[in-house]
């Protein structure tokens, strides 16, 4: 009996040693688990925080450098070219001549024009291209040409410079020699690309006739109205034409010897073609012209001597020409819409 109650005692002991150890594992289990729960809590607010440092340090550093670029100044970026084509070009226009108008009229419709120098300021010109016209008792004429020529020019965003090349004196009119003198004078002043030899009393009607040079000497005066707008003559090279300055160059320029009225632009279309280039020309409904009417002036007469000089061409254009032209400069004038560059031939040469 005493055995049977020891051995019922101890199994009640050891039962409640057994309570006892699984309630404590429990416990234990509990314990652990809280804490580790506890652990992975702070470790995954631990990498949010990073992880919100991390992108305030890149927020901030955007910030920072959006307010570096807004502080950089912007440098301009060098011109471009201007298009081949100007895209304020016109086409045909009907020209008028008022016969009141005045020279500071046409200078207040021109106030970019700065002694006779123009270049646009959208862009770089293609060219730079110096319009020399041979001038003597022709005001009224040079004041209608001035008047259209530079708001044409302006609209086919050329670089130019216009100069007037006047005759003083009594001696015969030489307009090829004054184109001479108007080229090498110009080169004084500025290295031109392209020299444009422009009569004084022929007006452009359609601002597609570019006046740039080309790769071989340029006619612009395919018509004008007083011949109902068609070439004069098969092989004619005068009243405006376009040459580059090595194209000019390369033919000597024009002869001096040619006093008085006809013949300098047919020699200068045979030193063209002797020096195997070709002219041509834009097309017909392009190249058109008004001629102002006017009477020969006194000292302008038919050259008579022309047709002989033509024949001597091939043996004389090595020497007559830009290498030989004497003169006396007078002066060189800076007026708001020209240059004026005033020479004396004094006495006129014989032709042998």
């Amino acid at each position: 009996m005493a055995l049977s109650l020891y051995v019922f005692h101890l199994f009640y002991k050891l039962k409640v040693l057994v309570l006892v150890t699984l309630c404590l594992m429990v416990l234990w289990a509990t314990f652990s688990y809280f804490v580790d729960s506890r652990h992975e809590i702070s470790k995954a607010q631990s990498v949010v925080e990073d992880f919100r440092k991390v992108t305030s340090l890149e927020d901030s550093q955007k910030e920072e450098k959006i307010e570096s670029v807004a502080k950089v100044p912007t440098v301009k970026s060098f011109q471009g070219h201007c298009p081949a084509l100007s895209p304020y070009l016109r086409g045909a226009s009907k020209l008028t001549f008022k016969a009141t108008l005045t020279l500071e009229e046409v200078q207040k419709e021109n106030p970019q024009v700065v002694k006779g120098r123009y270049h646009p300021t959208e862009c770089s010109a293609l060219q730079h291209v110096a319009i020399l016209i041979p001038h003597r008792n022709r005001e009224k004429h040079l004041l209608y040409l001035l008047e259209h020529l530079h708001p044409f020019l302006q609209r086919q965003q050329l670089d130019y410079g216009i100069y007037v090349i006047h005759q003083a004196g009594s001696t015969k009119f030489n307009r090829a020699k004054l184109l001479n003198v108007g080229y090498l004078e110009a080169l004084k002043e500025a290295n031109w690309d392209c020299f444009i030899f422009h009569d004084v009393d022929l007006v452009p009607e359609n601002d597609f006739n570019i006046y740039m040079c080309d790769r071989q000497p340029k006619h612009l005066v395919v018509g004008r109205n007083n011949t109902g707008y068609r070439l004069r003559y098969r092989g004619y090279f005068g009243g405006v034409t376009a040459l580059t300055r090595d194209q000019f160059s390369k033919v000597n320029g024009f002869s001096n010897n040619y006093w008085g009225w006809g013949g300098e632009d047919d020699d200068l279309r045979i030193r063209v073609e002797m020096q195997t280039m070709r002219v041509v020309r834009p097309s017909a409904d392009v190249a058109r012209y008004t001629m102002i009417f006017h009477k020969r002036d006194h000292g302008n007469e038919e050259n008579g001597e022309r047709m002989k000089l033509l024949r001597q061409v091939s043996r004389t254009w090595k020497t007559d020409g830009l290498n030989s032209c004497s003169y006396k400069l007078l002066s060189v004038e800076h007026n708001p819409l020209y240059v004026n560059i005033t020479v004396d031939f004094s006495t006129q040469p014989k032709i042998s």
